[in-house]
């Protein structure tokens, strides 16, 4: 099948071949047909599956046959990087259909604010957005969204983890009723299954999530104790020839520590974080595409708001509470058919929940040894119970004093 069998307009075409696209990918082959028929589609897909372009290429095909005086399409995405590569690759798409678009988040100052706020006054076809953002311009009562055809909330799960879920309710409080919505995710817990039955109608179903690692990535693991994790760490950065590295770890905190011990080590690294003004994090993600900053330090929200190809090593400094989070972490390397390599450092609290990665992917890991100067690292035995590092109060709680 190639993208000649959907029968696109000739502008939009010319669009899908400028941008390279060939033959569509699994989730595009099954969800454009269903989103061409306006029907209400739940799709279950990784990052790197094709995703964006199976729901914006026949929303691009329906627009253009409208008379695009009101915004006609609204999509929620959960981060800011997220909703700009959304809006690049409409811009790509739809450049010579005349499609037009605007990707709103936050941070930025009010100059920012100000022209996203004109933007959708003047009826922007399609607005690409961030929950709270969206919102702080709909209770300015100067946005209406009453024209909206088309709903899409892309990687749905990760904006309710984020706990965007009464910011959504609230959204779709102000779309007619009378509309088709998209709902795209990676995992389908049972708070995305609540979500679907509340807002779509009679959604078909796919289901592309095959929770495995592309063939090229080389998987390895080492078994290690916190206090070798810094010397391990500095010691592949500096011997490996490694051009561009994502460094992953669970908690904001430990990204900004991390970074500062590193760039104390020599290495040059940047920390990606929500702290950052919009500015910042926008120029490290240039530094990072370009090559002039060889290594970015981010949370699990970096793991799926990035889209950058050549990434040649991807390291866990921690283990990712969740394991389709360590699918979406190791997915930033071998995209587009090239290689690359994924280390994870397990330390003895964190074995069983690298079981379950190793479950989840059917297959056990590489164990690395590590380097003799570092000493060993911790027996692996994932069954052994540990003891919770915070101490149990043996008093109850104390009762708030009565007014």
């Amino acid at each position: 099948m190639t993208f000649k069998d959907f029968n696109f307009d000739a502008q939009l075409f010319e669009g899908v071949q400028s941008m390279g696209y060939l033959k569509p990918t699994p989730i595009q082959e099954q969800a454009i047909p269903i989103i061409l028929d306006n029907k209400d589609l739940i799709a279950c897909a990784q990052t790197g599956t094709g995703k964006t372009a199976s729901y914006l290429l026949p929303l691009l095909q329906q627009i253009s046959k409208t008379d695009k005086v009101f915004t006609k399409a609204l999509v929620l995405a959960p981060t800011r990087e997220l909703a700009q590569q959304i809006d690049q690759q409409v811009e790509g798409l739809a450049y010579f259909a005349g499609i037009s678009s605007i990707a709103v988040y936050g941070g930025g100052d009010g100059m920012i604010y100000e022209q996203q706020r004109r933007a959708m006054a003047d009826g922007v076809d399609i607005i690409i957005a961030t929950p709270g953002r969206l919102i702080a311009h709909l209770s300015s009562g100067v946005i209406k969204l009453e024209h909206v055809q088309y709903l899409v909330l892309d990687e749905a799960d990760r904006m309710l983890d984020m706990g965007f879920y009464d910011d959504l309710i609230r959204i779709i409080n102000f779309l007619p009723a009378n509309r088709q919505t998209l709902l795209f995710s990676a995992t389908m817990p049972s708070k995305i299954r609540k979500l679907a039955n509340t807002i779509l109608k009679n959604p078909e179903q796919i289901n592309i999530a095959l929770s495995q690692p592309a063939i090229g990535i080389l998987q390895q693991v080492y078994m290690t104790f916190d206090h070798q994790k810094i010397k391990l760490i500095t010691g592949l950065l500096k011997s490996g020839d490694f051009k561009s590295v994502l460094i992953f770890a669970s908690r904001k905190e430990t990204v900004k520590e991390l970074n500062k011990t590193l760039r104390r080590e020599g290495v040059n690294a940047e920390a990606f974080h929500s702290d950052l003004e919009q500015e910042q994090r926008e120029t490290l993600l240039r530094q990072f595409k370009s090559r002039q900053l060889p290594v970015i330090i981010g949370t699990d929200v970096l793991s799926r708001g990035i889209d950058v190809e050549g990434i040649s090593l991807i390291i866990n400094f921690d283990v990712p509470p969740d394991p389709e989070d360590y699918i979406h972490r190791i997915g930033r390397t071998a995209r587009a058919e090239t290689t690359g390599t994924a280390i994870t450092f397990v330390n003895e609290r964190d074995q069983k929940k690298f079981s379950f990665i190793e479950s989840l992917i059917g297959r056990e890991i590489e164990r690395i040894p590590l380097p003799a100067e570092l000493g060993e690292g911790p027996v692996y035995q994932p069954e052994l119970k540990r003891k919770s590092p915070f101490k149990k109060r043996k008093q109850p709680w104390p009762k708030k004093a009565s007014a």
